[in-house]
């Protein structure tokens, strides 16, 4: 498992391990499965798909609703069938809750009806963020505790479970021991703050200049879809219904990003067990799989 922040250097790394033992890699990056989106998700350039063969990587199109349980199911499955030509498969990307998916099991949820959905997101678009911050931490404030705030998903997620249920968000997260029929190693890559945030600022002003902001475009009539309400694509739209101008937009696009990634670290820092290892250093890296392969 190489999980990471965002322009830390997964794919590159991935790529030039799955080579090495002769493996295939399984993406656990929530955007990366829309078809659509190619340059505001970072995915790997048809070259790169070529080098080595991609799982999980243009299966599913923007409207489509595909969420860690889903991919917990498909993952598994694809990777007992990946355990039989392959010893060692890596999965890769940066989704938090999509790679404890498949580690951990999900959340015994229950499905909640779409008009109680429908309705919430209906007083939030009137509300706003700071109502549905309160109404959540009001209701259920451990929850509140460990959620980003600024992630109106995950908000209007928790409190339309609660709705539906009469139950707090907190009372399901319960999953018990999960087993699985492979062994985890699981590596946290990290590069110094200052490298990682200019590789992110530099990476923004190349996907400007690939053309993010006609792939923002093309879309925008899908913009409130949950694929299209992520850095990028957010900030794209806020400039094209005038809140702001594009050189604006840029530089909220790169401080958004550069938040983000911060908050991944800290989530994969205080969720599981990783081992942090410098993303540059591939000889390590791969001595440290090697190690943790001889008891296998």
């Amino acid at each position: 498992m190489l999980a990471g922040p965002t322009a830390v250097g997964k794919t590159a790394l991935s790529i030039k391990l799955a080579q090495a033992y002769d493996s295939v890699i399984l993406s656990a990056d929530s955007r990366q499965f829309y078809k659509e989106l190619n340059i505001g998700t970072a995915k790997p350039h048809r070259q790169q798909l070529q080098e080595v063969q991609h799982f999980f990587i243009n299966t599913k199109n923007i409207g489509d609703l595909y969420g860690a349980g889903h991919f917990e199911k498909d993952a598994i499955g694809m990777l007992k069938t990946l355990f039989e030509k392959h010893h060692v498969v890596f999965m890769v990307g940066g989704s938090g809750l999509y790679i404890d998916a498949v580690l951990n099991g999900v959340d015994d949820f229950e499905e909640v009806p779409i008009s109680v959905r429908a309705a919430i997101n209906q007083e939030y678009e009137v509300k706003g963020l700071e109502w549905l911050q309160k109404s959540v931490e009001e209701i259920d404030p451990e929850y509140y505790r460990t959620v980003d705030p600024k992630n109106p998903q995950r908000l209007i997620r928790s409190l339309e479970l609660m709705r539906h249920t009469g139950r707090t968000y907190s009372s399901f997260l319960d999953k018990g021991n999960v087993q699985r029929e492979f062994k985890a190693v699981k590596i946290l890559l990290n590069r110094s703050r200052p490298e990682l945030y200019k590789r992110i600022n530099e990476r923004v002003d190349e996907m400007m200049a690939e053309g993010l902001l006609a792939e923002a475009k093309q879309f925008f009539s899908q913009k409130n879809t949950n694929a299209l309400k992520t850095v990028g694509y957010k900030e794209l739209y806020e400039h094209l219904e005038g809140k702001y101008d594009l050189s604006t937009a840029i530089e909220k696009i790169k401080q958004h990003t550069r938040n983000y990634a911060k908050r991944q670290l800290t989530w994969f820092k205080n969720r599981d067990l990783f081992t942090e290892l410098e993303a540059s250093d591939f000889e390590t890296i791969k001595a440290f799989i090697d190690e943790q392969l001889k008891d296998d």
